[in-house]
């Protein structure tokens, strides 16, 4: 193993590059699966013979097995421990990955998409809570947008590889290739991710079921739910459909011209880490209400017809929804102090819940309505959002002269 990074003097890791690649590389190895098939659904929806609503359920199944399991990794972390999970959840997403070389149905596929979700909550629930423990201040906000940015760039990555790899061999030796990608990755984590210090384990039930209580009536998590509900709802529902529209007529476009879609979301590797940068400074409220406004009127962009004006208005909705999902994030790591690994599960578990609801909701919508069905019921669900920050997310403290409360230039609504 790795030396592990040198501590502070309250014992907390201090932040070097190294380990800030190293949390990023978790973010990119929970994610470079969940989203990979979107950039070949009219393949894979050809190939199997499978409607609009069974086709976008291909990407819907993945988000409700981690909706519906997140909660329970929660407690399952806080009970037995964070860098081994971490690593073993990694590891099993490659399990269900290498069996679809060998599906046949679009019911086999739906069934396999499901179990690689069971396995995601272990990386991106625990993840918050490790960074959350064993970090403090400025560089635990930095390494949370850094695994932010991270799954943004597995999300990209697996579209990608995906769409491209389908351009020379067929999609099921295709996910032959990335049953191998997290195979790699699962050593790499291993080896470069520190040992937990601060994790103390809770394996009284009693105390986890008084825990969850206490969660389920936090007005800040309660927030943090519903908000994240509506954030991947919308970004599902664009970025699952967005390919069945391209791939109709007038557009056309191959798997690879799909894949090459998705080149959008590098946007938010460099504008996630500028977030980690303005968070703190303007607070979770007012980043949230301005990034969520701009992805709305991305998402209405789309219904544009020349193709550079709907990668222009997807990069748009992108941005603001990255941003939207950093200062979510870095709010609940503020606001939850006791139980981090169960409030992400149940952050994540709303969370995923919006990404299944938007699948369906959005498939029905296409099928009725097409592309302009599907944006309209994009803005609803992100005008939803809107108000929610608007109405419930807390504003900025005091000032200081008033209160006594933190120093000039730090913010607690977080």
């Amino acid at each position: 193993m790795p030396a592990s990074p040198s501590p502070d003097a309250d014992d907390h890791y201090r932040l070097t590059v190294p380990l800030l690649l190293t949390v990023a590389l978790v973010g990119v190895f929970a994610f470079i699966q969940v989203y990979s098939v979107q950039s070949i659904l009219p393949e894979l929806q050809r190939d199997l013979n499978a409607t609009v609503v069974e086709i976008g359920n291909a990407v819907g199944m993945t988000v409700l097995a981690v909706a519906l399991i997140s909660p329970f990794i929660g407690m399952l972390s806080d009970a037995l421990g964070r860098k081994w999970l971490i690593t073993v959840s990694v590891f099993t997403l490659a399990v269900p990955t290498a069996l679809m070389t060998q599906v046949q149905s679009v019911h086999g596929l739906l069934v396999l998409r499901f179990l690689q979700g069971l396995a995601v909550p272990g990386v991106s629930v625990v993840a918050i809570a490790y960074i959350g423990e064993e970090f403090r201040g400025a560089a635990m906000v930095r390494l949370v947008t850094g695994y932010v940015t991270g799954s943004v760039l597995g999300g990209f990555l697996g579209r990608f590889l995906m769409g491209h790899l389908t351009e020379f061999m067929a999609w099921r030796t295709a996910f032959g290739a990335m049953t191998a990608i997290n195979l790699v990755g699962a050593w790499l984590v291993w080896r470069g991710l520190p040992p937990s210090r601060h994790f103390v384990a809770n394996v009284r039930i009693a105390d986890n079921l008084a825990s969850l209580g206490r969660l389920l009536r936090n007005p800040a998590l309660q927030v943090a739910c519903a908000l994240g509900f509506t954030v991947l709802f919308a970004l599902v529902g664009l970025f699952t459909f967005v390919n069945l529209h391209l791939a109709a007529a007038p557009y056309r476009f191959s798997p690879g011209d799909l894949a090459n879609i998705f080149s959008v979301y590098l946007l938010g590797v460099v504008i996630t880490p500028l977030a980690g940068q303005v968070i703190p400074r303007i607070g979770s409220r007012r980043t949230v209400l301005a990034a969520v406004a701009v992805s709305a009127l991305g998402v209405l962009g789309s219904l544009a017809a020349p193709v550079w004006a709907i990668v222009a208005a997807l990069a748009v909705t992108a941005c603001g929804v990255f941003v939207t999902q950093s200062a979510t994030m870095s709010f609940i790591a503020h606001r939850v102090t006791s139980g981090r690994s169960l409030a992400s599960g149940l952050y994540y578990g709303a969370y995923y819940c919006g990404g299944f609801a938007g699948a369906w909701g959005c498939g029905i919508a296409y099928t009725l309505g097409g592309w302009p069905g599907t944006v309209a019921t994009l803005c609803a669900v992100q005008a939803v959002g809107w108000l929610i920050a608007w109405r419930f997310m807390p504003g900025p403290a005091p000032s200081p002269v008033a209160s006594g409360a933190p120093r000039p230039g730090s913010s607690t609504d977080r």
